[in-house]
């Protein structure tokens, strides 16, 4: 019953009547032990399916440290405090103040945090797998976007191909033959993604084209991901989650690009900018059809693909019921203005600051979200409706 409520939630979340909002306070009242013991680790229920390794691919959301490893040339304030203040107490690559998605779940299956791929030593954390995702990354390739002029906005050219890349060539590592890793990598867990959102942040964020000229790149970059999960398939996985789009239209750095000051663009409820959401949902939907797809043709392997959006939209609907009453679409770190991010002062730079309690707001810098809001979507999806089929 409550599965069948929160679903229904995630598809009805758009609606802009004050009845709906009692009636998604009434739902997620139900859920609220499930969903607000922010206290309890989220390793404390064990999932029945048990993983001995996992392996990421992706970008900030996941990045684990690749980035870090290799400078932060375009982000270098990510290489300092308060990046990691809440939970590592200093910084570690993480676009977060602590935990990102990718920590909880290894947590819940019992794993160590995934080690970066570009500090990988070969030390004890080997064979539980790897992290590959970079800050900046995107699903299509760097030429793409060079030759449409663009790359000077490009933070890393370590595309999601290039990731995969990667993976191709550590595996040897792994195991001596091709048996051997088929048979190791049944029992690994593969993420792919969240993956695409720096593709759509060039032409919306940094060049601000309307929405209507960036839908044709939708199937480009849905295209880039089947691909990838193809490889990795085809390489042996057996297990692989495939991350959707978060509602952009609720980050402070889309809110604070695109100021209206005509009401009817924004969520009367959410304060969220209604057309960026959309956006996300059509990329969720193409992604969904092409998931469908994919299990046709690998029936033997499990694909699952992971709601981002569904588990995150709550938040912006009820953030009192979440334990978020320092804001939702405003940003614990940042440099000032209605939703604090400024772009000539992001967080961790002059003239930028940070709240008291990052555990009160669902957003940290203005594109990434807090660990906090990071634990309750894991959450969601290791326990609850957001991985389908389940994780």
């Amino acid at each position: 019953m409550i599965y069948i409520l929160v679903r229904c939630l995630a598809l009805t979340h758009h609606s802009r009547t004050i009845n709906m909002k009692m009636k998604f306070q009434v739902f997620v009242f139900l859920l609220f032990p499930f969903v607000t013991a922010s206290d309890v680790s989220v390793s404390s229920r064990r999932p029945y399916a048990k993983y001995e390794s996992i392996f990421n691919f992706g970008d900030s959301l996941s990045d684990t440290g690749n980035y870090l490893a290799v400078g932060a040339p375009g982000f270098p304030q990510i290489a300092h405090l308060p990046y990691g203040e809440t939970f590592f107490g200093n910084a570690t690559g993480r676009a977060s103040d602590g935990h990102l998605i990718v920590d909880f779940i290894a947590e819940a299956f019992g794993l160590p945090s995934l080690p970066p791929y570009l500090k990988q030593t070969g030390g004890p954390y080997k064979k539980t797998g790897m992290n590959f995702a970079v800050f900046g990354a995107t699903a299509l390739d760097a030429e793409f976007y060079y030759a449409k002029n663009q790359g000077p906005f490009l933070f890393t050219n370590d595309s999601l191909s290039v990731q995969v890349g990667w993976f191709k060539k550590w595996k040897s590592s792994i195991c001596t033959s091709k048996q051997e890793r088929h048979k190791y990598f049944k029992k690994s867990l593969f993420l792919v993604g969240e993956i695409g959102g720096n593709d759509y942040h060039i032409p919306l964020l940094y060049i601000g084209a309307p929405i209507e000229q960036v839908r044709p790149l939708v199937p480009l970059i849905i295209e880039a991901i089947i691909n990838a999960t193809t490889a990795i398939i085809e390489e042996g996985a057996a297990n692989v989650v495939v991350p959707g789009n978060l509602p952009i239209g609720c980050l402070p750095a889309y809110l604070t690009r695109f100021q209206s000051s005509n009401r009817s663009d924004y969520n009367p409820i959410t304060g969220c900018l209604d057309a960026f959401n959309e956006f996300s949902k059509y990329h969720n939907r193409l992604l969904i059809q092409a998931l469908k797809t994919l299990r046709k043709k690998y029936p033997r392997a499990r694909i699952m693909y992971a709601d981002y959006y569904g588990a995150s939209i709550g938040f912006y609907y009820s953030p009192k019921l979440y334990g978020f009453s320092g804001g939702s679409i405003t940003a614990c770190c940042g440099g000032g203005g209605p939703y604090n991010f400024n772009i000539s002062s992001l967080c961790g730079q002059p003239g930028s600051t940070v709240c008291d309690d990052p555990s009160t707001f669902v957003n940290w810098d203005g594109n990434h979200w807090t660990e906090a809001a990071y634990r309750h979507m894991a959450k969601g999806l290791i326990y609850g409706p957001f991985t389908s089929p389940p994780l």
